[in-house]
């Protein structure tokens, strides 16, 4: 692995949640908007250029973004959310 992100794996959930995560994370303290409609803008963007570099070009691939991305946002703040549950050692 020469690389920590490449388009494929930017335009993967599993990519796109580690990036959003990580992302939100990064800016949360300086954009001041609610943490949830950040990580959703950082989705719709990280998708939007993953598919534009990956050669999407149907527009059924355009048009499904906006719900990708709320799967991705969603993806992520539950992921951090677990870490945040993990680490104050609650299990549920």
């Amino acid at each position: 692995m020469n690389e920590f992100f490449t388009w494929q794996t930017l335009a993967t959930l599993a990519g796109a949640s580690v990036a959003v995560g990580l992302l939100t994370q990064f800016l949360k303290d300086a954009i001041k908007i609610p943490t949830q409609w950040l990580s959703y803008i950082l989705a719709v963007v990280i998708l939007t250029a993953a598919t534009f570099f990956t050669g999407g070009t149907d527009a059924s691939v355009w048009a499904i973004i906006p719900l990708n991305a709320v799967i991705v946002s969603t993806s992520a703040n539950g992921a951090f959310a677990a870490i945040l549950r993990a680490k104050n050692g609650k299990t549920e």
